[in-house]
């Protein structure tokens, strides 16, 4: 699965279960601008390094995310 569908899935269920306030929204925030730091390091730069290690910290954001989804529904 596509790492933004999961990303829409998951803040419209924190959205519509009443958990987007707090970490929960800057989680979210963070992700965002961890993959608009990624397209500009692939864009500029294209350092595969830098560009693997962004991505990896917005994967780790969007797992936190998830997890802390999972949580509110079950």
């Amino acid at each position: 699965m596509e790492q933004p569908t999961l990303f829409y899935a998951v803040s419209l269920s924190l959205a519509l279960l009443g958990a987007d306030e707090g970490l929960n929204t800057g989680l979210a925030w963070i992700y965002v601008g961890l993959r608009v730091l990624h397209s500009l390091v692939q864009a500029i730069a294209n350092i595969i390094m830098l560009r693997f290690a962004v991505f990896m910290a917005a994967s780790l954001v969007l797992l936190a995310m998830s997890v802390r989804a999972a949580l509110v529904v079950f």
